[in-house]
């Protein structure tokens, strides 16, 4: 064999060692945040996403956006779609609130590389009979007594408390607080539990980065469940880093205040 040939087959099996070595150290459970509204934000996590495919991981992507009921339709649309728009068209709610084309790429990958995608959400009826109800009015008892959701951890709680009343801008009232902190927790529980029955392959989340903090969300319940999931929160420059195992900064995006459709609540005296 000549030698230039021969130096050519080396190199190459060094690439490809190199590729599946990555591969195989790829996060099994890879949870990806966003900041809803960042077009820069999607962007840069769908090329992180990319960058993990081409190395040879292979995962089933689990999508907030999509509601567990949904998965049958998404299946028949991800079988006889040949792209994104596609699915978007025939599964996405129109009302939902995502900004679809945003999430487009993600599904585009997952058509690409022939990989399954899950639907990962609670919907939103079934979330507000847990705000009226509690979790057995919404969630499978054996999906409560696997979490030990009626032990629910109080330092749990009460920070899912503190996040839906700054989520809300100090506008909420105090006797709903519990009950949507609540909900979010069965939002977590059941995100997390879509990832747990495809954890021996591989399963990368995408959702909010409010989903995927690991001391209170998606990674909480997963870690009590036996895994190790590895939670990457997408965060603009003056956001705090520390609930997250690894941070991508984005850029600011400019809106409009958030608090500026919030009303105080009503004190009486």
């Amino acid at each position: 064999m000549p030698r230039f040939r021969l130096l050519s087959l080396c190199l190459g099996l060094t690439l490809a060692a190199t590729t599946f070595a990555g591969a195989a150290q790829a996060p099994r459970v890879l949870l990806l945040g966003e900041v809803h509204d960042s077009a820069a934000g999607h962007a840069a996590r769908v090329a992180l996403l990319r960058k993990e495919l081409e190395a040879g991981w292979r995962p089933a992507i689990a999508m907030e956006q999509f509601d567990t009921a949904q998965q049958p339709a998404l299946d028949a649309a991800m079988r006889d779609c040949v792209d994104a728009a596609c699915v978007v068209a025939r599964v996405a709610p129109p009302k939902a609130g995502w900004t679809w084309p945003y999430y487009q790429p993600v599904i585009a990958l997952a058509l690409e590389f022939k990989l399954p995608l899950l639907t990962a959400n609670l919907s939103r009826g079934d979330a507000s009979k847990v705000v009226q109800d509690g979790f057995a009015a919404a969630l499978p008892a054996e999906l409560i007594a696997r979490y030990r959701l009626d032990a629910l951890p109080a330092e749990v709680l009460a920070a899912q408390e503190t996040e839906v009343r700054d989520s809300h801008c100090g506008g909420l009232p105090e006797s709903l607080v519990a009950p949507m902190a609540k909900a979010q927790i069965a939002r977590d529980v059941v995100m997390a539990d879509t990832l747990r029955t495809h954890a021996d392959r591989g399963v990368v989340l995408i959702a909010g980065n409010g989903h995927v903090r690991r001391d209170i969300a998606v990674p909480y319940w997963l870690r009590r469940d036996g895994l190790a999931p590895r939670a990457v929160g997408f965060l603009e420059p003056t956001s705090d880093a520390v609930a997250f195992d690894a941070v991508e900064r984005i850029p600011a995006t400019t809106r409009p205040d958030p608090c500026a459709g919030f009303k105080a609540p009503k004190t009486s005296g």
